[in-house]
């Protein structure tokens, strides 16, 4: 065993698994950031990370913590853009996991699963009148790609004129009932500014 092996602990994997997304209850080290929490959380801390786990949600991350009054951190962790497209996007699949937690009398089970019907459904509501919304739609597959790649949606199972997805409950965390509200305003704003 080489020096760089033995400095190597158990939750060393997960550690880096954290490192480069979030760590859902499926997978292999999901145990080990439950057991090794308090560990993980120290040695992340250092860098200006904090270890958050949603364990009824069945997830973990980790988020940044800002280091002065401005919110600025330490800018470890990238943040990444997205165009208004993906973003109304973002926003819907955020509205149907809001409606699913809070009218669980219309829908069964924990996870929210939608299909490209309701997304159209749905997108088709938040667009602007006068917005090409053909244009939109024909794009639908490249930003539901972008989201499914940020890690919000999960494609489950695809036919000829339909395709489900599982909507990530990470979302809550990146798409605030704020964030919603406030997108909506400048939405209504913007349409009655034209």
């Amino acid at each position: 065993m080489n020096s760089l092996s033995s400095n190597l602990k158990e939750y060393s994997l997960a550690i880096v698994r954290l490192l480069k997304g979030t760590v859902n209850s499926d997978d292999k080290v999901w145990d080990d950031v439950l057991l090794y929490r308090k560990s993980i959380q120290e040695y992340v801390n250092v860098i200006g990370l904090e270890l958050i786990i949603k364990e009824n949600d069945g997830y973990a991350f980790l988020k940044q913590f800002p280091i002065d009054d401005d919110d600025n951190t330490i800018g470890l962790v990238s943040r990444k853009q997205v165009g208004f497209e993906t973003s109304v996007l973002l926003v819907v699949l955020r509205q149907f996991l809001e409606d699913f937690e809070t009218n669980p009398v219309d829908f069964s089970g924990s996870e929210k699963f939608i299909d490209n019907e309701e997304l159209i459904n749905q997108i088709e509501l938040f667009l602007p009148e006068k917005y090409d919304k053909v244009g939109y739609l024909k794009k639908l597959e490249d930003y539901i790609k972008r989201i499914e790649k940020l890690g919000y949606i999960k494609r489950l199972d695809s036919d000829d004129l339909n395709t489900r997805y599982r909507i990530h409950k990470i979302i809550k965390e990146k798409v605030s009932i704020d964030a919603l509200e406030e997108f909506k305003n400048k939405l209504n704003e913007y349409v009655e500014s034209i």
